[in-house]
């Protein structure tokens, strides 16, 4: 299995209930991380291959993952997951990030917000793009107008305190944040004390995976669950078909998210 960062709280579940499946079924998994390195992950994968390995689950793919592309030649089976190249032939598993999304914003315009933010995670990742879109024609379709979107750095805190700062100097007047996923929204709690702004008394904020503890955090953050271990189930599953000789039917599994509601979100302030 090849993941992009093991300290990754949501890849836990995955991985884990991908090495349960493969136990049960007599293989060992060995599990590498590319550190979000896309020469990284190509070499890993080569040095898999010529070690023999029987099959690949690939959690670390981007748009246009060169080692994914490679792959294509080579008749090993091949497994996605939670993200995906824009061309692939490969099964692929992962959470409704779309769905999700547009969750998020209904539930923020419920609440009465019409000034609505998405803190964007990288452009080169699947799961980025799919829950950006979604949140374009989620606010198009409740008419919120030029809703802002800022791209972070990346999926981590670090990114959430630097795309929210400077969304707060662009769009002071945001009430309402839906996060790339929960450390972004965390970096968001940080850059909303840093400005000395409240969560959710000034601006409310959404995140997205509902990482462990996140019930914990001040305030609990209202986010998007995702079935971390029946993603991994399921891809395991593929995997042992392929195995077999046989064609995962659909190729392509989108797991269903639900929104979670907790107290980091509220009506928007008069």
């Amino acid at each position: 299995m090849v993941v992009p960062d093991l300290t990754n709280p949501v890849l836990a579940p995955i991985v884990r209930a991908i090495e349960e499946a493969m136990w049960e079924a007599g293989l060992a998994c060995l599990v590498t991380d590319t550190d979000n390195r896309t020469d990284r992950e190509t070499a890993l994968v080569e040095e898999l291959v010529a070690r023999r390995c029987e099959g690949l689950i690939v959690a670390s793919a981007s748009r246009g993952s060169a080692a994914i592309a490679g792959l294509a030649e080579r008749d090993l089976p091949v497994v996605l997951v939670t993200r995906e190249p824009d061309d692939h032939d490969f099964p692929f598993v992962g959470a409704d990030d779309a769905g999700g999304a547009r969750r998020a914003v209904e539930h923020l315009v419920a609440l009465g917000h019409r000034h609505i933010a998405h803190l964007a995670g990288p452009g080169h990742l699947s799961t980025s793009v799919r829950r950006e879109r979604a949140f374009r024609e989620e606010c198009d379709s409740r008419g919120i107008e030029r809703p802002a979107v800022v791209h972070g750095s990346g999926f981590t805190v670090e990114g959430g305190i630097e795309a929210t700062s400077r969304l707060l100097v662009d769009h002071p007047d945001v009430t309402g944040v839906v996060a790339g996923n929960d450390m972004m929204a965390l970096g968001a709690y940080e850059a909303l004390d840093r400005a000395g702004r409240r969560c959710p008394d000034d601006v409310s904020i959404v995140g997205h995976n509902d990482m462990p503890f996140m019930a914990r955090v001040d305030p609990p953050l209202t986010t998007v669950s995702i079935p971390q271990h029946r993603i991994g189930t399921v891809a395991a599953a593929m995997l042992l078909q392929l195995r077999a000789g046989r064609i995962p039917q659909p190729r392509r599994r989108l797991v269903e998210t639900t929104l979670v509601l907790r107290r980091s979100t509220g009506s928007p302030p008069r």
